[in-house]
């Protein structure tokens, strides 16, 4: 559904016999904006309650980061620590004290970083799962990388673990909260406190990076890597 104006805003319907009513919310990782209702509830009605919050909708679109494509002399987020972008004759992209150096090949500067990105979640986020999957005594099937929107990790009935890559450009503490959040999902399928007992049991302090995540996540979905 589109709600008109300037600019016009996108709104996805998401029908569920579970809602009672219409209710509204915008993603704070991409801006995303979607509005629940119940199936019996016709579009006309749908817009017009839209129209009727534009206002909010449009408030807190606002207030999304805005988008920040990766080139050289830019600025990346990695391990919670803002790096400059710099070029130099090498093969590799490195880390060296606050900057990240890349070839210099302009072209591919974005490609390159988010090869880098990958690699850097794969190896951190696999020593995290591997530690805390021995924690709890229940094996992992296997682990994958996306870039998802909608959450930053899972964890299927039948033991496979998924995590955003762009973990990584969070602090170290954050992206080992995640891990343990999903490996955790191992031993209990769902979100009761028996659930929560077992996160704490190997990550202690969560609060403080899962608080942190919830209020800086939409950072991470800044950063553009395509042209």
């Amino acid at each position: 559904m589109i709600l008109a104006g300037d600019p016009p805003i996108e709104i996805a319907l998401k029908r569920s016999v579970r809602a009672r009513r219409l209710s509204l919310r915008v993603s704070r990782l991409d801006g995303r904006v979607t509005l629940s209702l119940p199936k019996s509830v016709p579009n006309d009605e749908a817009l017009a309650f839209a129209q009727e919050k534009e206002h909010w909708i449009r408030k807190h679109l606002a207030q999304q980061p805005a988008a920040e494509k990766v080139q050289i002399g830019g600025q990346l987020l990695f391990e919670g620590r803002l790096l400059t972008i710099v070029s130099a004759s090498t093969r590799r992209v490195r880390v060296e004290k606050e900057t990240l150096i890349v070839p210099d090949q302009p072209l591919r500067t974005a490609v390159q970083v988010k090869a880098f990105l990958n690699l850097a979640a794969r190896d951190r986020l696999k020593e995290a799962s591997d530690q805390y999957s021995s924690a709890v005594g229940r094996s992992y099937a296997r682990l994958t990388l996306r870039d998802t929107r909608s959450r930053w990790g899972s964890c299927t009935a039948e033991g496979n673990l998924m995590y955003s890559w762009r973990l990584v450009m969070a602090p170290i503490e954050v992206l080992r909260y995640v891990a343990a959040h999903e490996v955790a999902h191992l031993k209990e399928l769902n979100h009761s406190p028996a659930y929560w007992d077992v996160v704490e049991k190997i990550y202690p302090g969560y609060l403080a990076p899962r608080n942190w995540l919830r209020k800086n996540g939409g950072l991470l979905h800044q950063y553009s890597f395509t042209d």
